[in-house]
């Protein structure tokens, strides 16, 4: 079964930028998108394969916003976290697949200067404790852009961005204590000590040609269920937004 999470930066945009030969060409199982930046029905999305779509999108028009695009129907599908100060901004997706819950997260960045860290510390405290509540009960696969480059080995220039927003102390230290709680960082799984191997660049600076880049999309798993993960890639050959997709394959 394959797995795909793409920060598509504006789904209109990325479908006019191959996105949808990437989907016809890789048949995903589940292909769960992140900063659509549109409402369900704003666009058709003609995908092949018979896909379920679940949408959540932001109350704001033309920001954030994660998509659900499955083959198998779940069992059942929910919104957000069931916190009303997290729920506006379309930013969780939870699918219920019988033997494991499928998670889809854009997470807050917290901007130039830092102005949103504050409300990025309170969101992943309630983020973690959602994902401990769903683990508790079945494993756990949690996928999309985490906004956080966990190590210096995740970003081109470590030191340069200390004080940056996703190479933070107090986000790095977040993402530590989810991995601490019982979940595994499935690239980082197979690929301890790769380097180069990135997720995001930014369009300035010809950065991507450069791969001046951050891995900050992940795919991770409960600890239980890492056994039935069988390879985690990077796909940094595919354009189409600022980000690349990510891709798990599981038994």
């Amino acid at each position: 079964m394959k797995l795909i999470s793409w920060n598509v930066n504006g789904l209109r945009a990325c479908m006019g930028k191959g996105f949808l030969d990437f989907v016809a060409a890789e048949q995903p199982d589940m292909l769960c998108l992140q900063e659509t930046k549109m409402q369900q029905g704003q666009a058709d999305v003609p995908l092949e394969g018979g896909y379920h779509e679940y949408w959540n999108s932001a109350e704001k028009k033309g920001y954030s916003g994660v998509a659900l695009f499955s083959k198998c129907e779940p069992q059942s599908v929910t919104y957000g976290i069931g916190i009303d100060e997290h729920d506006h901004e379309g930013r969780v997706i939870t699918a219920d697949y019988g033997d494991f819950y499928l998670v889809t997260v854009y997470t807050p960045n917290s901007q130039d200067e830092l102005k949103r860290l504050d409300y990025r510390m309170v969101w992943e405290d309630a983020f973690r404790a959602y994902l401990k509540r769903l683990d508790a009960d079945k494993p756990v696969i949690v996928c999309g852009d985490m906004n956080v480059a966990h190590q210096e080995i995740d970003l081109k220039n470590p030191k340069t961005n200390r004080r940056n927003a996703g190479f933070t102390d107090e986000e790095r230290a977040k993402m530590t204590a989810l991995l601490e709680d019982g979940f595994v960082d499935t690239f980082r799984h197979f690929n301890p000590d790769l380097t180069g191997a990135y997720s995001w660049w930014s369009y300035r600076f010809k950065a991507r040609e450069k791969n001046t880049g951050w891995r900050i999309d992940y795919f991770l798993v409960s600890e239980r269920f890492i056994n039935r993960v069988k390879d985690a890639r990077i796909l940094s050959d595919v354009f189409g937004s600022d980000h690349c997709p990510v891709l798990i394959e599981i038994e």
